[in-house]
């Protein structure tokens, strides 16, 4: 499913003194399968961007088109765009609210796909547990609340995966967790990515976060999209970043360092990448010095 946005505009509280407009002329192509990045800074209209993908925000300005249907249009089949359209809030383990984890992993099926019988329903839930590495029989009658901060996010993250949407959005992934449980849990997005989700939309302040994972990313700025491109063209253009009040990751700023003392490093960002030409650098320098 490709999303093709022109012209998105949106304002929150329209015609009123608070009228505050999030949205001014979207314009931004996201491919089939990749695993896009968004940024930009607290109001910069991302969030909202992202909640027109599956309709919890109405289209009321531009185009949005998301595969084969056409936001615009008012017959478009909103219930059924939303069974392919998957939304994971930021810390979505503060949504959990069922008995027990097979019954919270099922109400989405029970909301989209209510013709399905319940032996169905119960084999779904375990597959999506299981491709979030839980163990259906250990946690399936558990409540919620007994497991573990990050059992429970990857529950939540089940909850959504369980319908098999073409396309997962994600907010804030990683958000409060620590450095092995954000690599746990990007891991587990990339496995998603490669077998049950055909495209994966992340939206994060984590700008290491962004280039070591994404394939593409947009940089959102003041309701607009200001940069397009893959992660390690945007970095390029790091000065414009700190412009806009964003951070950079931590390879960005090493190579500026090392610019401003006359050394140039042609890298993706990634942290594999730096350091490996960093090195490389360093050796031939190195021979240079001896001979």
């Amino acid at each position: 499913m490709r999303i093709v946005a022109k012209g998105l505009t949106y304002t929150y509280n329209p015609k009123s003194p608070f009228a505050s407009q999030a949205l001014k002329g979207v314009d931004i192509v996201i491919e089939e399968g990749e695993f896009f990045g968004i940024i930009g800074h607290t109001g910069s209209g991302k969030s909202t961007f992202v909640q027109h993908l599956n309709a919890l925000i109405r289209l009321t300005g531009g185009s949005l088109t998301v595969g084969d249907y056409d936001l615009a249009d008012k017959k478009c089949k909103f219930l059924e765009l939303r069974s392919k359209v998957g939304m994971v809030f930021q810390y979505p383990e503060y949504q959990l609210f069922a008995e027990t984890v097979e019954k919270d992993v099922m109400f989405g099926l029970k909301n989209f796909h209510k013709e399905m019988k319940e032996e169905e329903m119960r084999t779904a839930v375990r597959e999506a547990l299981e491709r979030v590495d839980l163990n259906y029989e250990e946690v399936k009658d558990k409540s919620p609340f007994e497991l573990s901060g990050g059992q429970r996010r990857r529950v939540a993250i089940a909850g959504v995966i369980v319908t098999r949407p073409e396309i997962l959005i994600l907010d804030e992934p990683a958000a409060g967790l620590d450095p092995l449980g954000k690599k746990e849990i990007m891991q587990l997005l990339h496995a998603i990515h490669g077998s049950w989700c055909k495209t994966v939309i992340i939206v994060s302040h984590d700008m290491d976060e962004i280039s070591e994972n994404c394939t593409r990313a947009a940089v959102f700025s003041e309701g607009k999209v200001v940069m397009e491109d893959t992660p390690a063209a945007i970095f390029c253009r790091s000065d414009e970043l700190v412009s806009l009040g964003l951070d950079i990751p931590v390879t960005a700023k090493c190579a500026r360092l090392l610019k401003e003392r006359g050394i140039e490093v042609q890298t993706d960002f990634t942290c594999d990448d730096f350091i490996g030409r960093v090195l490389a650098l360093w050796k031939e320098r190195g021979k240079a010095d001896a001979q």
